[in-house]
């Protein structure tokens, strides 16, 4: 697919930028989930777990550090694949692999099962087909396992933020479009983006997340929204927590939200 090639192309620009960014949050432990994802994701103890979309590995370290048995790693990118895998070594995290894969095309040549399927922060929009998403969510769990997601709420990622951060609300991009937006560059969470490139990013909506799960075979535990997000995205405070949020919105709209489902 055109639009997946080109984001594989594009995060692979900024894959060694993130590797020296994330390395030295890890050593000087600046590097941590947000309180939600602290407080929901639970006890990882002897457990097994897959990171999907997991960039160069900074949070699949996290997530071995919490006790995990093992975890797998997964993304598109090779140079973030290469990258996790030294960002491990650095570290001298041994519970821990990765597997460069599509997630659409992961349930084709992967069959391990798991404890817990984990994706966070910015992931879901790349995915160009979350029932397939879903699918795979449920191929990778035993029967007594549970996937938990944290991302971007939807209706936030619809604002123009350079106005939202002015508290003006403007819908720039349509909640129910299936047409990805396209952007010029990629990156600038964590490093300095890059420029000349083409990159895609699918809209999602509640309904779309929920209903792909459940059609997979999927109970929804719960769906949590947060006022809070968790990238400053213009104009936001750093909050603690690993969570910024707009001075003005005390009780005015999500930025972000949590899943949990378990299978039936």
């Amino acid at each position: 697919m055109k639009e997946i090639d080109l984001n594989k192309h594009a995060w692979g620009q900024v894959s060694k930028d993130h590797y020296e960014a994330f390395k030295k949050k890890l050593l000087n432990e600046t590097h941590e989930f947000n309180m939600y994802i602290k407080n929901e994701i639970g006890d990882l103890k002897g457990k097994r777990v897959i990171h999907l979309q997991c960039n160069t590995g900074a949070d699949t370290i996290l997530l071995a550090k919490m006790g995990a048995r093992e975890v797998i790693g997964v993304d598109l990118v090779p140079d973030n694949i290469f990258y996790a895998k030294r960002l491990a070594n650095d570290l001298n995290v041994e519970n821990i692999d990765f597997i460069e894969s599509d997630i659409m095309t992961l349930m084709e040549k992967h069959n391990e099962k798991y404890d817990v399927v984990f994706v966070s922060e910015g992931a879901i929009g790349w995915l160009p087909d979350l029932n397939k998403w879903a699918k795979t969510i449920r191929h990778l769990l035993n029967d007594n396992g549970f996937v938990y997601v944290f991302d971007s709420h939807p209706f936030f990622l619809t604002f123009n933020t350079d106005k939202l951060a002015k508290n003006e609300m403007e819908i720039q991009y349509p909640y129910f479009s299936k047409i990805p937006d396209e952007e010029d560059s990629i990156g600038g969470y964590v490093s300095a983006p890059k420029h000349g490139v083409k990159a895609y990013f699918w809209m999602y909506t509640v309904s779309d997340i929920i209903n792909a799960l459940t059609n997979a075979g999927l109970h929804i535990n719960y769906f949590n929204e947060y006022k809070e997000n968790f990238f400053n995205a213009g104009g936001m405070k750093n909050v603690g927590n690993g969570l910024f949020n707009l001075e003005y919105n005390v009780d005015k709209f999500p930025m972000s939200f949590s899943i949990k489902a378990t299978v039936y």
